[in-house]
């Protein structure tokens, strides 16, 4: 029995797949791999893992078309993309795809121990306050990690929850993007400020018009009763 709970590692290079294990077993995490496309999105639905480190360039069903699919059905799981593509389109639609982060190879396996982390961290619901935050219309249940907006319920991935969260906790403040990756990413620029505006792109488009988010050109982001920039 694990500690940490199952990651579910979909890569089809085995030395890779192996590393990983060998590092996540070491932090207390159980480890169950696939190294095709259409096995990792089995693993995914049936082993209820509380992370996905999922590859991109795979037999079958490539990475991006897991996740989509995933997503289309309503799971959240955390994933994190691994590519040997150090491409900004490929980790913008990444993300747009609803990943929670993305790593490039070849890539320390204690970075990527600590991306894991970092998103199990995210999503484990939080017990610190049970109190409804609301700014405007967009209302969040912060133990249960549930948003609405009105009485719409609305679904975010772990990454979105965290940074609208963080945004509303402080009406009104400016934050940086550097702020945000290190205080929601859990970890400093090294992703680039590029992610912060991809899922701040994403968190409007699910929120609609009623979005809070405000960009302070040049800063950063805040949240405002107005969703207006």
């Amino acid at each position: 029995m694990t500690d940490r709970g199952l990651v579910l590692v979909v890569e089809d290079e085995k030395p890779i797949s192996d590393l990983l294990r060998l590092y996540l077993t070491r932090e207390g995490f159980g480890v169950h791999a696939e190294f095709d496309g259409v096995g990792g999105l089995t693993a995914a639905r049936t082993r209820h893992p509380v992370a996905i480190v999922l590859d991109v360039g795979l037999p079958g069903m490539d990475g991006t078309e897991v996740c989509r699919q995933l997503r289309a059905e309503n799971n959240w799981v955390p994933v994190i993309f691994c590519t040997a593509r150090d491409d900004e389109v490929d980790r913008v639609l990444g993300l747009e795809l609803g990943a929670d982060d993305y790593v490039t190879k070849p890539f320390s396996p204690r970075e990527m121990v600590a991306r894991v982390k970092s998103v199990v961290r995210r999503s484990r619901v939080s017990r610190s306050s049970s109190e409804p935050v609301s700014v405007g219309a967009v209302s969040m249940d912060t133990a249960r990690r549930r948003v609405w907006v009105g009485d719409e319920p609305v679904d975010l991935t772990a990454t979105e929850f965290d940074l609208l969260a963080h945004l509303v906790s402080e009406p009104g403040r400016v934050f940086s993007r550097d702020q945000l990756l290190a205080e929601v990413w859990g970890y400093a620029s090294v992703v680039g400020s590029r992610t912060v505006d991809v899922h701040v792109a994403q968190l409007r488009a699910k929120l609609g018009d009623n979005s809070p988010i405000r960009t302070v050109r040049g800063v950063g982001y805040s949240a405002e009763v107005s969703g207006d920039e």
